[in-house]
């Protein structure tokens, strides 16, 4: 049935399998239900939250007839419908949030590049609370500091955040911000915190530095001094756990090509350059000016590090050499048909994925496979719990 509104309508749903996006699927006379606060296998009754016609509507389950096993009472008591909509799976035990993604990587990978992988999704070192060392948060019409509720711009006040680094948000959450103005809040490797606001004032958007301003963060070997509201990953134990695994895949031989593309500061440039020696070379490319910037002040005593500023697809046409490895960590949206095809029209031996979105990586696998590359390994690594979000790293070898 399509065409008619059926927001506000409460469904009682037999909850499917979880899809991507940090809900399950469920069905309702003929109509697909996306429906968040609820786990596989569970009867709930859900509100719809939002329906524009089509074949699908979105629904929070705000009653649970059958419980599934895996169900916790999620530690913040704003992890509820209508409540804020930063975490998707507080409501499941750590353990079944990493099955769940799992299924996701697996389904996106099945459904978008026609491989059967299973995927087990790994913890990183640390608790699933008290991980998240960068915020962004916004004023409320009162002043009040806080997040958005789930698809929508309506703000929900903080008073603290269960999954933030412990007390990165005490300043930010106790005082009154003009409506509107959003702040940044990072907490950097030696436990200082940065804040900073951006405000629209007449017409123009101001950044304006409130405390900090440059980071300090540790991983592969080195100490990291950044712009501390540029890229740099969100959980604390994430950096080194990336850069180990590509420092393993990579094996860049000494005096070899290596490319980093979309390198922000060069953690991964770092990891090829001391592979490659300083017979071999590394292209770091980064469309960030700042992250340039910062790139080559921490990677000065690496002369065999070049750096391009540019979008990564422009660059790339300027490239020259067969590079042994590539290494690319792209953005949410993925690398892209483009940028895919002209790194496997470079020939390289190993090309190392760092994804933060499994559908994105599995579109740019398959155009891989198209180009002439297969999968070899994969690992899922659960760097955001609590939410939906999975970081995953690919070996694909030519």
């Amino acid at each position: 049935m399509t065409g008619q509104d059926w927001t506000g309508r409460i469904l009682e749903l037999d909850v499917g399998p979880v899809a991507h996006g940090g809900h399950c699927v469920s069905r309702a006379e003929g109509r697909v239900v996306f429906v968040r606060h609820a786990l596989p296998g569970e009867l709930v009754r859900a509100e719809v939250t939002e329906d524009k016609g089509g074949s699908f509507c979105r629904a929070d389950a705000v009653e649970v007839l059958r419980a599934a096993p895996e169900r916790v009472d999620p530690p913040c008591p704003l992890a509820v419908p209508g409540q804020c909509g930063g975490c998707d799976w507080q409501h499941a035990t750590p353990g079944f949030q990493r099955e769940l993604k799992g299924r996701v990587v697996a389904e996106q990978l099945q459904r978008l590049a026609g491989l059967e992988w299973p995927v087990e999704v790994e913890a990183l070192p640390g608790d699933v609370l008290g991980w998240r060392s960068r915020v962004r948060l916004v004023a409320g019409p009162d002043g009040r500091a806080g997040l958005r509720a789930h698809r929508s711009h309506r703000v929900v006040p903080l008073e603290k955040c269960p999954i933030t680094v412990p007390g990165a948000l005490d300043r930010a959450l106790s005082r009154r911000w003009r409506p509107g103005t959003e702040i940044e809040v990072t907490s950097d490797g030696d436990g200082q915190v940065h804040a900073r606001e951006l405000a629209t004032v007449r017409g123009k958007r101001r950044a304006r530095q409130l405390a900090g301003g440059v980071a300090v963060q540790h991983a592969a070997g080195r100490d990291w001094r950044l712009q501390a509201h540029g890229f740099w990953q969100v959980h604390p134990a994430a950096a080194e756990t990336f850069a180990s695994v590509v420092r393993e895949w990579a094996r860049a031989s000494p005096g070899a090509l290596a490319w980093d593309l979309y390198s922000g500061v060069g953690l991964f440039a770092s990891v090829l350059a001391g592979q490659v020696g300083v017979t071999g070379h590394v292209v770091a490319v980064e469309s960030g000016h700042r992250a340039v910037r910062d790139g080559e002040q921490n990677l000065a005593d690496l002369p065999q590090v070049s750096w391009r500023a540019g979008r990564t697809e422009q660059v790339l046409r300027s490239l020259s050499g067969q590079p042994e490895v590539v290494v690319l960590d792209p953005p949410r949206s993925g690398a892209g048909r483009d940028v895919v095809r002209a790194v496997a029209a470079a020939g390289p031996e190993r090309v190392v994925y760092v994804a933060c979105d499994p559908a994105a990586l599995a579109r740019d696998v398959a155009t891989f496979a198209d180009s002439g590359y297969r999968l070899e390994r994969l690992r899922a690594f659960d760097a955001f719990p609590m939410t939906h979000h999975v970081e995953c790293v690919a070996l694909l070898v030519r």
